[in-house]
């Protein structure tokens, strides 16, 4: 395991390991790693001969007023679970490495960005697919790995790497979780002892919403009303949005049809908590 500060040295490894015939796989974090992270790295070691893993808290998808200076950094945890779970590189480079003058090139992705979060969090996208394109760019040719948590965000990625023509192949994984059902999150250190299991009702909602939309209701009104009133019992927390949507555009649709997306997304104190399922309508 060899961990990387400068993009200088992680062109150089991955150069030397392409040269040699080795396929390479990314997964890309801002660190505070927990098994669902491992499960991507997991994922991506047997599908490709060495596999980098990136640590870095990127300054521009917070706004202002939100969680950045407070984010939690454990880099040495970090790489240690890393390592266990099969990565030979972790990329760790500071602000200043990423940005050594202040950014004047963002990338925003149209449509799928302007929904739901993009709604709540009108920056944070832009902030994301610039930061991934800029790794994609240091990375080089791979295939990388992210969670289905970040349902959007996976959307978006996909869609960029696809109007850019990027040489990379993205992967979308299984979300992880804790016995109860909660998505592991880095944010859910944040949940105090009382808001916790009101968290889990999150992923509860989502199977109302689920069972709902097996059980033939094709109205996404009628399933929204479901999964807000199973979230209204979590009264710890402020409801931003349940949301039942086309699993491609992301807008909500007249009535359900082919595959879908259930998303919510709720606030716990200084825990923003978001989830997702979908389903598939038959015929």
């Amino acid at each position: 395991m060899k961990v990387l500060h400068t993009i200088a040295d992680v062109r150089t490894a991955l150069g030397a390991e392409r040269a040699a015939g080795r396929t390479v796989g990314f997964v890309p974090t801002m660190g505070a790693l927990h098994d669902g992270h491992k499960s991507l790295v997991e994922a991506s070691v047997p599908e490709n001969d060495v596999t980098i893993v990136s640590v870095f808290v990127n300054p521009l998808q917070f706004a202002p007023d939100e969680d950045l200076d407070a984010y939690p950094r454990t880099l040495d945890s970090d790489v240690a679970l890393v390592e266990g779970a099969g990565a030979a590189y972790v990329f760790a480079p500071s602000v200043n490495e990423m940005y050594p003058e202040p950014i004047e090139t963002t990338v925003t992705v149209a449509g799928v960005s302007e929904p739901l979060d993009g709604r709540s969090r009108p920056t944070h996208f832009a902030g994301v697919a610039t930061v991934v394109t800029k790794l994609f760019s240091i990375i080089g040719p791979c295939r990388a790995y992210f969670g289905q948590k970040d349902f959007q965000q996976l959307a978006i990625i996909k869609k960029m790497a696809l109007d850019l023509s990027l040489d990379v192949t993205v992967i979308g994984c299984p979300t992880h979780r804790e016995p109860d059902g909660l998505a592991m999150s880095s944010r859910n250190i944040y949940l105090s002892d009382e808001e916790r299991p009101q968290a889990a009702r999150l992923n509860e909602a989502l199977l109302l919403g689920i069972e709902a939309v097996d059980g033939g209701e094709t109205n996404p009104a009628a399933v929204q009303a479901i999964m807000k009133a199973h979230l209204a019992k979590a009264d710890l927390g402020t409801l931003d949005y349940a949301e039942v949507v086309d699993a491609k555009t992301l807008l909500t649709p007249d009535v359900l049809t082919g595959e879908v997306r259930m998303l919510v997304a709720v606030q716990f104190g200084k825990a923003r908590l978001i989830d997702n399922m979908g389903t598939t309508i038959e015929g």
